[in-house]
């Protein structure tokens, strides 16, 4: 017997609802639907993947939520046209939110808008604009010394939107936007609010960050944007590997 198979840990629980609407979104990819195309009824969903209505229900709220799903009642389901969504046929493809593939992609992503949205706000941003991204870092500390994870999650959003903002080109702007709302759809769907969870260090970082944008520094505000980035990469993939595959 293999000593390390026999010992291996469980795979950690994941609810229905989330392993439902993860499948819905491989599905959605398989059979090449686009946005504003319609999708099979709740009840071929349910008879597809072998689980009951209410847990396809439960699934569908989840991705209406996160805006990758479009119920209509008496109409039925349909793929969500949001025109920002990187699901769309002009990025080649849908992104799975505990493929690590495409969380790789994703932080890949993130990496470059960060860091040019942190070079560019260096040299750039307003006195306004510095102060806006200075309350979304005191946000996200004081959410995480006062234990209110939305808090933080709010503020942390807030901070790196503000920067986007600050570099003042609305490319990077629109790109940072999405690629958090991805960020948390992955979060939200596969990792149930676990990944991104090293709040001390992220205040310690957003500090950097903010300080080198303040200092006028463009490299160290990109070096520091990018550390940050990987950080967040490295917990997303601890956490996917812990909870989906064992």
């Amino acid at each position: 017997m293999d000593v390390d198979a026999a010992y291996a840990p469980p795979a950690a629980y994941r609810p229905g609802y989330e392993l439902v609407a993860e499948r819905i979104l491989r599905l959605i990819a398989e059979l090449e639907l686009r946005p504003g195309d319609r999708m099979p009824t709740e009840n071929e969903l349910a008879g597809r993947m072998g689980t009951s209505r209410t847990v396809v229900r439960e699934a569908v709220k989840i991705l209406s939520a996160l805006g990758r799903v479009r119920a209509h009642k008496g109409r039925g389901l349909y793929v969500a046209d949001d025109e920002g969504m990187l699901g769309s046929s002009r990025w080649g493809g849908y992104f799975l939110p505990t493929d690590l593939y495409d969380i790789d992609m994703l932080f890949e992503f993130r990496r470059i808008q960060e860091t040019a949205a942190a070079r560019h706000a260096a040299t750039r941003a307003t006195p306004a604009e510095l102060r806006a991204i200075e309350l979304a870092a005191d946000l996200c500390r004081e959410g995480h010394l006062t234990g209110q994870a939305a808090l933080f999650d709010r503020g942390d959003d807030e901070f790196h939107l503000a920067i986007a903002i600050a570099s003042h080109n609305q490319f990077l702007v629109a790109g940072v936007r999405e690629a958090r709302r991805l960020q948390r759809q992955s979060n939200i769907i596969g990792l149930a609010g676990a990944a991104g969870n090293h709040a001390a260090e992220a205040v310690q970082e957003h500090a950097a960050i903010y300080q080198a944008i303040r200092g006028g520094d463009p490299e160290a505000a990109a070096a520091a944007a990018a550390a940050h980035v990987d950080r967040t990469l490295e917990d997303y993939r601890r956490e996917i590997q812990r909870r989906v595959f064992g």
